[in-house]
């Protein structure tokens, strides 16, 4: 298995210790990892604080945060980046992620995005790992998102964890769930391997 360059994006709590632990964890298996601060610091202990923080008179939207994104990938383009990202990060990663011919890959964690109508990829191996159910993420919004996204081109798995929260794979959360995210991290490395 040849190591990859990944950009990893934090969700609306932040770039917290527990993005940094994921960055850690895949790095120890070899891999290349970018942590950008969309939030330019700030963070939230929870998936409500965190939108209440976004819904801030002055904080950035979602261009301004595509902008950040586009930003800190943009001197790492040439590696051929994998695009990962903790659900707010999960949208901005699927965003990048088919607007870059040299994506090798889109790994996301409770998050999904819009699929423009034009999206064109070439067997771009995407994995999505969610709860189920997730309030975020329901059940007719991520079966439409895998038939668009098939249809752009995208080679696409969806792992549905039953009976977790929506950032389960964070242990500083209420959210958090053990067994269900070391499944995760098992089947998203396998994923990685296999770029």
């Amino acid at each position: 298995m040849a190591p990859v360059s990944i950009v990893l994006f934090h969700s609306v709590c932040g770039l917290t210790a527990d993005v940094h632990a994921a960055a850690e964890r895949l790095r120890a298996a070899g891999h290349e990892v970018v942590t950008p601060d969309l939030f330019e610091g700030a963070t939230a202990a929870s998936v409500e604080e965190g939108m209440r923080m976004r819904e801030k008179e002055g904080s950035p939207d979602r261009d301004e945060l595509l902008r950040r994104a586009v930003t800190a990938t943009a001197p790492l383009l040439d590696r051929g980046l994998v695009y990962a990202g903790f659900s707010l990060g999960g949208s901005v990663a699927q965003t990048l992620a088919l607007a870059d011919e040299k994506a090798r890959g889109l790994l996301l964690f409770s998050g999904t995005s819009d699929i423009p109508e034009d999206a064109a990829v070439d067997d771009l191996p995407v994995q999505l790992h969610v709860g189920d159910p997730d309030a975020f993420e329901p059940h007719d919004w991520l079966t439409a998102w895998y038939l668009r996204m098939q249809r752009a081109g995208a080679d696409v798995e969806v792992h549905r964890h039953p009976g977790v929260g929506h950032l389960y794979t964070h242990a500083s959360l209420d959210d958090y769930d053990e067994d269900a995210a070391e499944a995760t991290w098992r089947t998203a490395l396998g994923f990685l391997e296999t770029l």
